[in-house]
């Protein structure tokens, strides 16, 4: 079993993650350009540079039995160059996808998956897809980054303007019911455990709660579990993935999907034994994965920007678990932390 990770970046999801392998007695490595990163306050090593830098990345890479990562735009190049030392988990493959939301789109039609209707044809977009829908940027797009809502032809034109070179995909906007989540892992035995799916409200293009148990008929529960094993099994994941779905009445359409542990999951946190931070290192390091039992009902809220001052007044609380990310800077639409509220009936 590996005994040290590497984890490429050291925002909320590196901290948490390191967080979690050292309750298991195992040490993490942070890569991070950025310094005084919130990671770093929990982990055993930290290396602030570039990942354009080799030597730092080689040296890394050698410090370490694996590499997994925080976030999913990580240079080829820098991969490149772990790659020939160490494994990385979730592999190249998983990353790639998910990094074009073309090839992502594409990829999951191809597995008998429901996405958006689109396109990349931008001279032709409009007219193929229409409104309402949203132009997104292929790559780097997050928490509503890199997207435009289209109303009209207006407004299509005055996000091509402000996109310009930018390659872009147009997306029909999907007629839902409910936005829903399914954290899933796999290790390699083969092994898959899926936690329920989580239902999902979205302000301002950024998560806002996950409330577990989600509102779901025990078919659309079911079917979300089915996705999420088909994907897991096609791309040999290890690791813990976030697969976004919107429920519609014709069946469950893929949103998008997450090679790492996701916001949406931060629930487990205080409603299952272990949570998705511990799986996805039990995943990456060859042990066997834990049962994703729900024992808690489960509010999950987002604290962003200002909402930080908040923290007083939910410390007072008896059924509410707080999570401060230890970033020492508010920002507008920035997550600082979550809470946790633990309910004692069905939502």
């Amino acid at each position: 079993m590996h005994k040290k990770i590497g984890i490429l970046g050291g925002g909320q999801l590196g901290r948490m993650l390191s967080v979690a392998a050292s309750r298991l007695g195992l040490q993490t490595h942070i890569f991070e350009p950025q310094a005084n990163c919130p990671a770093g306050d929990v982990s055993h090593f930290v290396t602030t540079a570039e990942y354009s830098n080799t030597r730092a990345l080689e040296q890394f890479a050698k410090s370490v039995d694996v590499v997994t990562y925080e976030f999913e735009n990580i240079p080829t190049e820098a991969l490149d160059i772990i790659e020939e030392f160490v494994p990385i988990r979730p592999d190249r493959q998983a990353l790639k996808i998910s990094q074009d939301r073309l090839l992502e789109k594409v990829w999951l039609n191809d597995l008998g998956l429901d996405t958006a209707r689109y396109s990349v044809d931008m001279d032709k977009a409009y007219d193929i897809i229409g409104a309402p829908s949203i132009l997104k940027t292929r790559r780097f797009g997050y928490d509503g980054k890199g997207q435009y809502k289209i109303n009209h032809k207006q407004d299509f034109e005055l996000a091509m303007q402000e996109v310009g070179d930018t390659p872009v995909i147009l997306e029909g906007l999907i007629n839902f019911k409910q936005e829903i989540s399914i954290i899933g892992a796999r290790n390699n035995n083969d092994e898959i455990k899926c936690y329920e799916p989580g239902e999902n409200l979205h302000t301002n293009g950024i998560l806002h709660t996950t409330t577990v148990p989600a509102s779901l008929e025990e078919r659309e529960r079911r079917d979300a579990i089915l996705i999420a094993h088909k994907i897991l099994d096609r791309l040999k994941y290890v690791g813990v993935i976030g697969i976004e779905l919107f429920v519609t009445d014709n069946g469950l359409v893929v949103n998008e999907i997450a090679p790492r542990v996701h916001n949406s999951g931060h629930w487990t946190q205080n409603g299952c034994a272990v949570d998705q931070f511990e799986q996805h290192i039990r995943a990456v390091c060859d042990w066997s994965l834990a049962d994703c039992k729900r024992k808690n009902n489960i509010i999950m809220q987002n604290l962003i920007g200002d909402d930080i001052e908040k923290v007083e007044e939910l410390s007072k609380m008896s059924n509410v678990a707080i999570h401060i990310y230890g970033k020492t800077e508010v920002k507008p639409g920035r997550k600082m932390g979550h809470f946790n509220k633990i309910v004692d009936v069905e939502v």
